[in-house]
């Protein structure tokens, strides 16, 4: 059984995607997914569901809902993922069942990937990572209150998973391919300094000199007419590299990966976190 919030909420069986019926039902479903593995109280599911005061009825909602639910899941004569413990209930799912925990383990072995000098295989495990990626997370529970910090939280760590994909892609020499796709990151996240110096670094090393230095222009722009503030010490360092024509600024020394790309992994553990 998977369960994917990476996107719309869907729970498949296979190749099979289950029916998890109404809005509240599968608000239900995601606030236990999003405390997986812990137990909730009765009373603190109601507070996840029902920002304002909840209904009388609300108690026996959640009973009704978390029947259905374990009635929805329960496939191939197995028992369901939702338990009950201490006046409580709790979703029961290995982290790998779950493409957000799945994609956070990949994206801090792609981390681990990069600062060991791996950069091919840190590319091939966020395109993994990327790849399961179907939309904004929860799209159709977005407005719902209980989402918006881990949707936010989730949202953050896709872009941070992207910067590190064009780190890995800038460390194996494809800097010309990256300029398209970090003009329209940054059109979408202005304020993300990191993204700017990396198209800097990519317009540096395809020999456009000028371009990145006019991309660094372009964020001081952005930075101190919308937030009032000047670029940080690593951009305007990037900024005196180029200025300088650094040879640190230079692709270095191709070393070649310990292990071939998209290798097997054996994993003796839970996955870190990020």
């Amino acid at each position: 059984m998977e369960f994917r919030i990476l996107g719309p909420l869907e729970v498949l069986v296979g190749d099979r995607s289950l029916a998890l019926g109404g809005s509240r039902q599968r608000a239900l479903l995601a606030v236990l997914l999003l405390h997986a593995n812990e137990t909730l109280s009765t009373d603190a599911l109601l507070d996840e569901l029902w920002s304002q005061r909840p209904p009388a009825t609300a108690a026996k909602t959640v009973q009704v809902h978390v029947s259905r639910l374990r009635k929805a899941l329960a496939v191939d004569g197995r028992t369901g993922p939702i338990v009950t413990r201490d006046h409580g209930y709790r979703l029961e799912a290995d982290p790998e069942q779950i493409d957000a925990r799945r994609f956070e383990r990949l994206v801090a072995e792609a981390r681990g990937d990069l600062d060991a000098g791996e950069p091919r295989r840190a590319a091939a495990t966020l395109e993994e990572a990327r790849a399961l990626w179907r939309g904004p997370p929860l799209a159709d529970l977005a407005y719902e209150a209980f989402a918006q910090s881990e949707t936010a939280r989730l949202a953050d760590l896709r872009v941070a998973a992207t910067e590190l994909h064009v780190e890995a892609r800038l460390a194996l020499g494809a800097h010309a391919e990256v300029v398209g796709e970090l003009e329209a990151l940054i059109a979408e996240h202005p304020y993300r300094e990191r993204l700017r110096g990396q198209l800097m670094l990519a317009l540096y090393r395809s020999d456009r000199q000028a371009e990145a230095l006019q991309a660094y222009q372009d964020a001081r722009r952005a930075l101190v007419d919308e937030l009032g503030i000047e670029p940080g010490e690593r951009l305007r360092e990037l900024e005196r590299a180029v200025l300088a024509q650094d040879p640190a600024l230079a692709l270095p020394v191709a070393q070649p990966d310990r292990s071939p790309p998209g290798g097997p992994r054996l994993h003796a553990g839970p996955p870190a976190g990020s």
